[in-house]
């Protein structure tokens, strides 16, 4: 692997930037995704995610996200993921451990979400129209500003 952003060295299990890849599926959580990159490095599997925006501290919506892969790689690879990387473009990068407390707040985060998708109680956190256009929730959100 190229390692032009100092991740972590190994060999690429699984890529989604080159061309398209089969998502990975939780059967635990019914959740699924495309991690950028799993590199294969001293018998772990480490998810890494590339973001385009430039940041000095990791997002915690982009934290989630890493976590979410972090399980999706568990559960479709075995073992134990002990953390995941990101890397936004201004290279900075983040080791992300994949602890019980991250585990906790991710399956914690997936039961709200559920819930109010049930009960089409979902709130609008924000006043950005492009976020809000692409929001995932917009179809259940009565608050949306597009």
């Amino acid at each position: 692997m190229k390692n032009k952003h100092k991740i972590q060295h190994g060999s690429i299990a699984y890529s989604d930037l080159n061309k398209p890849a089969r998502p990975l599926f939780s059967k635990r959580y019914m959740i699924a995704g495309k991690p950028d990159y799993i590199v294969k490095n001293d018998g772990n599997y480490i998810p890494i995610e590339f973001k385009t925006s430039k940041y000095e501290s990791p997002q915690k919506n982009h934290i989630f996200q890493l976590a979410a892969y972090c399980h999706l790689v568990e559960e479709n690879y075995g073992g134990f993921v002990p953390y995941g990387i990101l890397v936004y473009n201004n290279s900075s990068q983040f080791k992300i451990a994949f602890n019980p407390g991250v585990r906790f707040d991710l399956e914690s985060t997936l039961k709200d979400m559920r819930h109010m998708i049930r009960s089409r109680d979902v709130v609008r956190n924000h006043d950005d129209f492009s976020r809000c256009r692409s929001c995932s929730m917009k179809n259940y959100c009565d608050k949306r500003i597009v």
